[in-house]
């Protein structure tokens, strides 16, 4: 897995008894991100799907919304002394015609892997104006369907098995087909890297799909999935007062504490039937 994790020497203590032992964690560095070859945005990230989670920034952020407004993204060699490539630094190239990001987006210091609004100007410039809609989204999913998606995501983190210090996102069809999954140290990063492959892969607006989140449902995560264009959140956790009231006034479904059979569906009913299966209507 490479830089996606590491190994340490622990002391570890069972019934009492103490042992060394090697320990393997998940892999955290810090990843700037330019545009233009101009910083935008330093994150502490998981290395892997680098350039999805650029090019899921920029969407986040109102930079991009389709495959062609990004020309390219390549690793910048020379961060080091020596001239020497860290992979820690990303160039993305807007396409013809994108205008670079305004210089209010950028970060006067680092985005933690916990907190992506870290160094944003006001609460309004997070209320990041969306490219489309979700609130006439026609997804139909049934709740047996919903309760799934946890073990299905689960099912498919590798990482976690290995160290249980990564967050996962997973993008699913109606039909509970996984779509996309990633991870990262940082939750926000997660949903950055599913929305940038999507990016990428030409598939934005994310219409008629769910977005599986492993912690809790923040308001940027709800902000996140409206920039994509993805109609529902689901967290295994709980949400925040902020991001019920953003879904809400948007349109999107949020499910919380999305675990066994169990689930609490705070704004976007409609769009969950009990039932077997998934549906659109």
């Amino acid at each position: 897995m490479g830089r996606v994790t590491a190994r340490r020497r622990v002391l570890r203590f069972r019934d009492g008894v103490p042992s060394y032992r090697p320990d393997t964690l998940a892999t955290e560095e810090p990843m700037e991100i330019r545009v233009g070859g101009r910083p935008l945005s330093v994150t502490m990230r998981t290395p892997g799907d680098d350039f999805d989670l650029a090019a899921g920034f920029l969407v986040s952020e109102g930079v991009v919304c389709a495959s062609e407004n990004v020309a390219g993204i390549r690793y910048c060699a020379g961060a080091t002394a020596d001239g020497g490539n860290t992979y820690n630094v990303v160039d993305v190239v807007l396409g013809p015609g994108v205008a670079a990001p305004d210089a209010s987006l950028e970060r006067n210091f680092y985005t933690t892997s916990s907190c992506g609004l870290c160094g944003k100007a006001s609460l309004d410039a997070v209320r990041t104006r969306a490219t489309w809609t979700v609130a006439d989204d026609p997804l139909r999913i049934g709740a047996e369907a919903l309760t799934a998606l946890p073990d299905h995501l689960r099912a498919a983190q590798r990482v976690f098995d290995s160290t249980g210090g990564l967050h996962a996102a997973g993008l699913f069809a109606a039909d509970g087909e996984m779509l996309c999954l990633r991870e990262d140290v940082g939750r926000h990063n997660a949903v950055d890297k599913v929305v940038g492959h999507a990016l990428r892969s030409g598939m934005l607006p994310l219409r008629e799909t769910v977005l599986m989140v492993s912690g809790r449902a923040s308001f940027e995560l709800v902000q996140k999935a409206l920039m994509a264009g993805i109609p529902m959140l689901a967290a295994v956790s709980a949400p925040s007062s902020l991001a019920v009231d953003l879904a809400a006034e948007n349109g999107l479904t949020l499910v919380g504490f999305l675990r066994g059979t169990s689930m609490n569906v705070y704004t976007g009913a409609e769009r969950v039937r009990a039932g077997h299966h998934a549906h659109v209507s």
